[in-house]
């Protein structure tokens, strides 16, 4: 494989996580110039404990509460979201699908592949726990394969969930 080919798959590997997670993650390496020819992958870090299912506490300490949702803003916020996902019920991207997504067991739509952390988390999607999730889902379900780095503002977390619940309206 030419190092121009390696280079395209990180730049596209790049471009998608970045649309996934709304530029907030931080500037991406050089990888071409400083990754070594044969391998690019780091190791992967040790599983880290998930809160528990009853326990919706955020990193910046913020609830679910102390917000008025803007459905129009969610909307907005849920377009990066759209790489992956769909509020049609059914239909399955490179995620599932969020229709009718609050309420829902986690792990559950019919026809998408889950990751086993996923499935076994025990989690229901309550309008709290999406709350924290989409603050950082990898601590939520630590080992998801969901490639987000999720959304830091507590207002753009609310808005997305009313948008969800309004079903795309």
């Amino acid at each position: 494989m030419t190092k121009s080919v390696k280079f395209l798959g990180v730049t596209a590997s790049i471009a998608l996580l970045a649309a996934c997670g709304g530029g907030e993650s931080e500037p991406a390496a050089d990888t071409a110039a400083t990754a070594p020819a044969a391998t690019t992958a780091a190791a992967p870090e040790p599983a880290a404990e998930a809160p528990a299912v009853d326990n919706t506490e955020t990193l910046d300490g913020t609830t679910l509460a102390e917000f008025t949702p803007d459905v129009a803003h969610g909307g907005e916020v849920f377009a990066q979201c759209q790489t992956c996902h769909v509020l049609e019920e059914g239909v399955n991207r490179v995620g599932p699908s969020l229709a009718g997504i609050v309420g829902r067991a986690a792990g559950t739509v019919e026809g998408y592949t889950y990751s086993d952390a996923n499935k076994n988390s025990g989690i229901t999607w309550t309008k709290e726990k999406l709350f924290q999730y989409l603050e950082k889902p990898q601590r939520v379900i630590p080992g998801t394969k969901m490639a987000f780095a999720g959304l830091p503002a507590g207002q753009d977390r609310a808005d997305v969930i009313a948008y969800l619940e309004s079903g795309g309206q």
